[in-house]
């Protein structure tokens, strides 16, 4: 099995540097074209159906690449909803420092929960889906921290519009992490 990774396209506050987290924020005309982008990257393997976080900015991404590749599109799973960032969401990121520092508090939800729910998310799929190629379009923290746990290493930002790779050889238990932001990498993780 494999999962493809895709962070949604940019929405004005990515551009503005804001904190949208569950806030349910659309995309903007650069979101949209991001999208369209991933449509060919992805367009070089094949994929049995495109599922998604419910937020917006996920399920349009979602809908233009199921569209342009010309497949299904499947359901949206609440585990892949943004980090909630509580008393933050809406602020710039540097003025969120300032009053939460490396975002604890203020509401702000922990990663150890975002990592679970991401954990979370790749079971309810790989169950939905066995031996597939999923497509799934959700969030840069839940992406990152999740990818991360499973590497057992740190990985930097995922950019708008980015495709990262894991798969799962023979329905093993383990997930390899191939790709980060369209870059190649090597590790595993076992259920």
């Amino acid at each position: 099995m494999r999962i493809g990774f895709i962070r949604h396209g940019q929405t004005n506050w990515n551009a503005e540097d804001r904190l949208q987290g569950s806030s349910d924020i659309p995309l903007n005309e650069l979101g949209r074209q991001q999208a369209r982008e991933a449509v060919a990257a992805l367009g070089a393997s094949t994929w049995d159906v495109v599922v998604s976080s419910p937020l917006s900015r996920a399920r349009q991404t979602a809908e233009i690449i199921a569209s342009g590749l010309g497949i299904e599109l499947g359901q949206s799973y609440d585990e892949l909803i943004e980090r909630d960032y509580g008393q933050a969401e809406g602020m710039r990121v540097e003025d969120s420092e300032k009053l939460w520092p490396n975002k604890t508090g203020g509401g702000i939800e922990t990663l150890e929960s975002v990592v679970a729910r991401g954990r979370s998310a790749i079971e309810r799929i790989a169950k939905d889906f066995p031996g597939g190629n999923v497509a799934v379009v959700c969030h840069g923290t839940i992406i990152r921290y999740t990818l991360s746990a499973l590497a057992g290493r740190r990985f930097d930002s995922i950019h708008n519009g980015s495709i990262s790779l894991i798969d799962n050889e023979n329905d093993s238990g383990t997930w390899k992490v191939q790709s980060v932001n369209g870059e190649e990498v090597s590790s595993t993780f076992t259920e």
